[in-house]
């Protein structure tokens, strides 16, 4: 629908109900706060169209569409893809125009043409102009962090202390990549270039030094693994049990440092490689073990003990198919704790069952050294 009355209207808790032409602003970034308040109104969510521009490439015109304008363009079906997805285009004919004279942007043209249902009320939450981080937030995000809590419980903290999800503002994925471009934006290419320096005097004075590294989609480092010669070595001799802790955040990046340590015949700790992680995602664990495996010679741990990690564990099973995954007994007994705590309280039962443990815990450890 259009219209040609110049003013703005508004119910009785001042928010935008119906769009006009004539509407004036002073800014870009009122003109589409403009927009995004009433398209939140309603139930639909906006993307910024084009510009047209007049003489000397001065700005003349400028268009912000619903989400679900213009049609997908399908390409051919035999062509893969990594990831699909969702289409939401499908020709929706709402917009709006604004037109800039004398420095201020003047409606021109508003279509509310529709040709979608609305999101609920209860939903609006959802859509993407409503998900914003505020300061207060990404202040107690930054704060979690830091301490070394993850961004999934810092989340859940701020859920619960506004009423629910619903009330948050932003979703937990938001919070993810709040968190990760915030770890990406402290890894200074000045920092990245140090690190690929000191790698290669290692190489130079190890010619059996190992290191590899990995970027994300703007060339940045993400990921790096390194062993030395003597890692090697001691991995040819004593890499039948390996342990891998993800458990370490001291660094100023908050990275995730990832150690492979294993056990000699002195029943001594052994160093077999170490990582920085930007995050805990299976595609990061499964950069990590594919480079481990290949730093080894392609010879896999005949055991592995981790924490307890479902993207870990997702990770092992596809690299090391045939590896033996348990979990540390600190774990065991976490769980213990959690799942059978009525029995685990009983005094008795507790040292009946922590003998059970560490007696299978001394068993493994004299199998693995080959003794009986």
């Amino acid at each position: 629908m259009e219209s040609s009355d110049s003013e703005l209207l508004r119910n009785e808790n001042g928010d935008f109900n119906v769009l006009k032409i004539g509407m004036e602003v002073s800014s870009e970034d009122e003109a589409y706060r403009l927009y995004c308040e009433y398209a939140l109104k309603k139930g639909f969510s906006v993307r910024k169209g084009n510009y047209r521009h007049g003489s000397g490439g001065v700005i003349r015109q400028r268009e912000y569409l619903c989400a679900f304008s213009r049609q997908y363009r399908y390409g051919d079906p035999s062509d893969l893809k990594k990831v699909r997805r969702l289409v939401t285009r499908m020709g929706c004919k709402a917009s709006i125009r604004f037109s800039i004279i004398n420095g201020m942007w003047k409606v021109s043209h508003f279509s509310d043409d529709h040709n979608h249902d609305f999101v609920a009320p209860e939903e609006r939450q959802f859509l993407r102009i409503n998900r914003n981080i505020d300061s207060a937030s990404a202040s107690i995000i930054n704060s979690m962090v830091d301490a070394g809590i993850k961004g999934t419980k810092a989340y859940s903290y701020i859920s619960k202390e506004v009423g629910g999800s619903e009330h948050v503002g932003f979703t937990q994925r938001d919070c993810h990549n709040f968190i990760n471009e915030k770890k990406q934006n402290l890894i200074k290419r000045g920092d990245a270039q140090s690190i690929m320096k000191h790698f290669r005097c290692c190489r130079i004075e190890d010619h059996m030094f190992y290191h590899d590294e990995e970027l994300d989609e703007e060339g940045r480092l993400a990921n790096f693994f390194w062993r030395d010669g003597r890692s090697k070595f001691d991995y040819d001799c004593f890499g039948d049990v390996a342990v891998f802790d993800t458990t370490y955040r001291t660094n100023k990046y908050n990275m995730i440092f990832a150690p492979f340590v294993g056990v000699n015949h002195h029943l001594k700790n052994i160093l077999f490689g170490c990582a920085f992680l930007l995050d805990e995602t299976t595609d990061s664990f499964v950069w990590l073990f594919e480079t481990f495996l290949e730093a080894m010679e392609n010879k896999a741990p005949k055991t592995i003990f981790t924490d307890q990690c479902q993207a870990m564990a997702n990770a092992i099973k596809k690299v090391f198919p045939n590896t033996c995954h348990r979990l540390c007994s600190w774990h065991i007994s976490k769980n213990a704790t959690q799942n059978i705590g009525s029995l685990y309280a009983n005094y008795e039962f507790k040292c009946l069952f922590n003998k059970c443990l560490h007696c299978e815990k001394k068993r493994m450890n004299l199998k693995q050294l080959g003794m009986r």
